[in-house]
């Protein structure tokens, strides 16, 4: 019998299958992670947009977690959108309750456009209680500028002042992802207390990019769990990602923006 590395995602459900919970799992399969879930959310989504959401009770969160605990040995933990205090305030003490370990936390606060997903009580819980548990803090530009309460970040400059906002919040690493920029390269930017690493790729011109987010934090929380430490996890990530962006036009998904290519390099 093989001993696989086992991940747990800890998000919402995109019923299209290209972000939340189903493009976690596949990103784990594509690294070669067993992919285990709690479902925060169910939403009626496809790759044009969402046109509904229900809630999972956050005793039911609870369960979920304890189930998965008590017979997994979980290797690493993603978490996605969480909408609710309690919700939050749950997965905390259950993270709390089994020791998890290698906690990728993506923030998913703030849609494209700029518009806030969250409200205000909920922003400041992922502050204070969730982020000084993560080991990694995954939010792009829109999230950390919500998170740091500034501007949106239009340069490497701000956004090393907002990752260090960041780092003085309490959080123990950073990863601000700058997908979002106009520039001709993806830069992102890795930042802890003892170091600094930006990781940067060309950028590539598709509109096959739902759950590229989600995609990305599931793939260092699979390299973390592979037992790979951080920043290699994180180039890691970022060449796999990279390379399903490339080969998303090879898939032929919905009217709307659509997914990547999750198993690019193991599909012929």
């Amino acid at each position: 019998m093989k001993n696989i590395p086992i991940g747990l995602t800890i998000a919402g459900s995109d019923s299209g299958g290209g972000a939340g919970i189903q493009a976690d799992l596949k990103s784990f399969s594509a690294n070669r992670v067993y992919g285990a879930s709690v479902i925060t959310a169910l939403t009626a989504q496809n790759t044009i947009g969402v046109t509904g959401v229900h809630d999972v009770p956050a005793e039911f969160i609870t369960a979920q977690m304890d189930a998965v605990f008590s017979d997994l040995e979980v290797d690493a933990v993603k978490i996605g959108m969480l909408s609710q205090v309690a919700v939050i305030e749950a997965v905390a003490a259950g993270l709390k309750k089994h020791k998890a370990r290698n906690i990728v936390f993506d923030p998913v606060m703030v849609t494209t456009s700029g518009d806030s997903l969250l409200a205000e009580d909920a922003v400041e819980a992922i502050q204070t209680i969730l982020m000084p548990m993560s080991d990694l803090l995954t939010p792009n530009l829109y999230e950390a500028a919500k998170l740091t309460k500034q501007p949106l970040a239009t340069s490497n400059d701000e956004m090393v002042k907002q990752a260090d906002h960041l780092l003085e919040a309490g959080a123990k690493a950073v990863l601000i992802k700058g997908g979002h920029s106009e520039d001709n390269t993806c830069a992102d930017l890795y930042k802890s207390s003892s170091q600094e690493t930006w990781l940067t790729a060309e950028r590539i011109h598709t509109e096959n990019t739902h759950g590229t987010g989600c995609s990305l934090s599931s793939a260092i929380a699979a390299n973390l769990a592979h037992g790979m430490g951080m920043v290699e996890a994180l180039e890691k990530a970022k060449q796999w990602l990279t390379g399903a962006i490339a080969n998303s036009d090879q898939l032929d998904i919905g009217k709307g923006s659509g997914p990547v290519h999750h198993f690019h390099n193991l599909w012929k």
